[in-house]
């Protein structure tokens, strides 16, 4: 489904990976008893504390050398040798998600995706499954919101023989009617399993309060809506949105370059071109809304609050994560040690910044006990403007530096995270030097900065707050915080 609706829901269960955990508080520290030593007992020694070893200066992203090529039919490819091990990934990203849908087309970028993994014109669903493990490999498809990809994996020597299979599933799809009653009931059986978490059901209000009747503010798909969906219409989406003009191949690991190139070429060399890239920019409401949703008798409240921001192809942006970083997007944030810490509200909040293509947006995420809804509210929104007119501390920045400097390197340590960045690069028509010159540019940012990205981006009056939880409980908070909440602008 939707990238981010998935991912949503993904988020939503985290909370719930340990029995009741994200109902209950963070544990108190237990209060010491006195100690008491007999006369002439001495004091044992106090075990000597050992200093952390210093960390290494940053450094800067160097990308693996590799190889670009665009063919006549404007399919690009980007190959990049990488590591020791035997292995290579590959990912063919077609720009065609959910964005792409017509309203009343809602979830068929999703059930075309799962055609796909369906066969092709000469090979069975099984035959496609079992000749892909026999490479020593997997294969998956998906849609997202911008673009559906098939990911995949072999053995090296198999590389050339993976990337023309890849080929061949999009070139060439079975799309066997007789197999869509199956998977609409599958997608319906995963809407409601998404549906049924309190997570999910924030976020949907707080997209579609932002982006409205654009695709990413559309609610998940009703069962109504995915019945009415025919492999007809999914024939229509392949046609009208699949072509060579809008996919990019990537290859990352251990591989033979000119053969994985003579392959991809000779695979692909005659897809239709197919439409341009396009996708339809979004313009998301800024507004002060408070919206509910009752949860009867449910031991907590699920809160989003956040409103919209710039994407990566922003000059601010790498300051807003920074920012975020330090504000609620990391466990030594200051909304983290604020509510769950100190006060004990919530188990696991968490704040990100969601990006699409020219659109973002961002949130602070809880689950906390109902009775602290309005506290929990209240402690957030201190936070912000705490940071607003108080830069930072300048170890306080550092740390929060060192955290986004190393997962920036994390992320790109193993070859499918090396084309996960690379596809971002091309999705939102980045320089490769948004990658090569991340770290610095994340160690640039001062004090100062991130107070004035938190004035100008992260405004209390401005956000869009949705609360699902009991409302016979929640309503007399919120109308308490919203007594005391600033006039929206």
């Amino acid at each position: 489904m939707n990238k981010l609706l998935i991912g949503l829901l993904s988020a939503a269960l985290v909370a719930t990976a340990a029995p009741g955990a994200a109902a209950q508080k963070a544990p108190a520290k237990p209060a010491q008893k006195p100690t008491t030593r007999a006369a002439g007992v001495a004091k044992a020694p106090a075990a000597a504390k050992v200093a952390a070893p210093e960390g290494g200066t940053p450094r800067d992203f160097t990308l693996p050398a590799k190889e670009e090529f665009t063919l006549e039919n404007g399919l690009r490819a980007r190959l990049v040798p990488y590591g020791q091990v035997p292995k290579v990934t590959m990912m063919v990203a077609i720009q065609a998600g959910n964005v792409h849908e017509a309203a009343n087309e809602v979830a068929l970028a999703d059930l075309l995706a799962r055609l796909l993994q369906e066969g092709t014109a000469t090979m069975s669903a099984t035959q496609l499954a079992d000749k892909v493990a026999r490479m020593g490999g997997s294969l998956s498809i998906s849609a997202g919101a911008d673009q559906t990809t098939l990911r995949a994996s072999c053995l090296s020597e198999y590389a050339p023989e993976l990337a023309t299979l890849l080929a061949e599933v999009v070139m060439n799809p079975a799309l066997p009617a007789s197999e869509v009653p199956r998977l609409k009931a599958d997608l319906k059986r995963q809407m409601k399993l998404a549906l049924a978490q309190p997570g999910v059901q924030a976020r949907q209000q707080f997209t579609g309060a932002l982006y409205g009747s654009h695709p990413y503010g559309r609610p998940l798909p009703t069962d109504a809506q995915i019945d009415a969906l025919t492999p007809e219409m999914a024939q229509s989406f392949y046609q009208n949105q699949y072509g060579a003009q809008r996919i990019s191949v990537y290859a990352a690991g251990l591989f033979d370059a000119p053969a994985l190139r003579r392959a991809i070429t000779s695979a692909w060399k005659d897809f239709t071109k197919g439409p341009a890239p396009l996708i339809e920019v979004a313009r998301p409401i800024t507004r002060g809304n408070l919206l509910t949703q009752d949860r009867p008798n449910a031991p907590q409240s699920t809160i989003v609050v956040g409103l919209p921001v710039v994407d990566p192809s922003h000059p601010d942006f790498i300051r807003l994560r920074v920012m975020n970083s330090l504000l609620g997007g990391s466990f030594g944030s200051r909304i983290t040690r604020n509510i769950r810490e100190d006060k004990g509200y919530t188990y696991s909040p968490y704040s990100y910044t969601e990006t699409h293509y020219r659109a973002g947006n961002w949130s602070q995420n809880a689950d906390v006990t109902t009775a602290d809804t309005y506290n929990s509210l209240r402690e957030i929104m201190y936070e912000v403007e705490r940071l607003q007119k108080t830069p930072p501390p300048a170890d306080e920045l550092k740390g929060i530096q060192n955290f986004e400097s190393g997962m920036f390197v994390l992320r790109n340590s193993t070859p499918s995270g090396i084309i996960g960045q690379l596809n971002t690069l091309d999705l939102h028509g980045l320089p490769e030097t948004y990658l090569t010159e991340q770290v610095k540019n994340i160690n640039a940012v001062t004090p100062q900065q991130v107070s004035e990205i938190a004035r100008k981006y992260v405004r209390p009056e401005a956000m869009t707050i949705v609360v699902v939880g009991d409302k016979k409980q929640i309503d007399p908070q919120l109308k308490k915080f919203q007594a005391e909440r600033k006039k929206p602008l």
